[in-house]
């Protein structure tokens, strides 16, 4: 697994928990999936993402999105 398909799989895995947590706890927790949607909308432009400089410390190989 690259580190492109690595980023998508954990914002999608964070949008559906945040989603869930929103429904059964609080719907409060509907702003991590804000925040989630606009860190990816505002990588796609810069092409920074925490969430890849941390992975990729991990070992997680670059793809072409993330050089």
């Amino acid at each position: 697994m690259n580190l492109d398909r690595a980023i998508f799989a954990f914002a999608g895995v964070m949008i559906l928990v945040s989603l869930a947590l929103g429904h059964f706890v609080s719907p409060y927790w509907l702003l991590l999936t804000a925040f989630v949607g606009l860190n990816l909308l505002q990588s796609a432009f810069t092409g920074f993402c925490p969430a890849a400089m941390i992975l990729g410390k991990f070992g997680v190989k670059a793809g072409c999105a993330f050089k």
